[in-house]
């Protein structure tokens, strides 16, 4: 069975190296791993290098050079539409941050056929009306697991200042019995330009 490890964009693609079509939803168009039939018959064994979404037009490369060619399937979806675009552009970000997927055109937005949507749009004002028709959405960055951790360790960092902060306020009512503990959590003297981020006017003794 004929193996795909490579995508060929749309641009790219001679149509007298295509042997075949298949047709695929968007959640198909998004799968690193598949076995796929197409329409002549032809079968492939899809394993990609990475992730990625291929779109209406790119084809899959075999291993002798051969390309079977992607449609992207019609799907039920809602076309979502208002007489203020500003509702649509709140749409937009309430599905941002349900990560919902929608395809954004000049005059409405294509989203899952879910009761869920359904009803956040309506929510925002807007006529959300059955289509069927190819999805394309919008395509995110893939960039999450990274950001999500650097902004775990600047939590982190707020909490150990905050925990600075509050160590620092218990001096008001008794430094001296939390003396010994405090000096071995920051080995060092706070002073002027000690780089706490804090103005001490004391020593602590150790």
């Amino acid at each position: 069975m004929p193996c795909a490890a490579t995508i060929v964009r749309k641009a790219a693609v001679k149509a007298d190296r295509v042997v075949d079509t298949v047709t695929l939803d968007y959640a198909a168009r998004n799968r690193r791993h598949a076995t796929l039939r197409g329409e002549g018959g032809t079968e492939v064994v899809v394993d990609l290098d990475m992730e990625t979404t291929v779109n209406d037009g790119d084809a899959f490369r075999l291993k002798d050079g051969l390309l079977v060619q992607v449609k992207a399937a019609a799907e039920r979806l809602l076309e979502v539409r208002a007489e203020n675009p500003l509702r649509l552009t709140r749409l937009a970000w309430h599905l941002g941050g349900q990560h919902g997927l929608a395809e954004i055109t000049s005059d409405a937005i294509y989203i899952e056929d879910t009761p869920a949507f359904a009803e956040l749009a309506r929510g925002q004002g807007c006529v959300a009306t059955p289509v069927t028709r190819a999805f394309r959405p919008e395509q995110s960055l893939h960039v999450c697991d990274h950001d999500h951790g650097h902004h775990h360790h600047h939590g982190h960092d707020h909490g150990h200042a905050h925990h600075d902060h509050h160590g620092h306020a218990h001096h008001d009512h008794g430094h001296d019995d939390h003396k010994h503990d405090h000096a071995h959590d920051h080995h060092h003297e706070h002073g002027h330009g000690c780089g706490c981020g804090h103005h001490h006017g004391h020593k602590h003794d150790h």
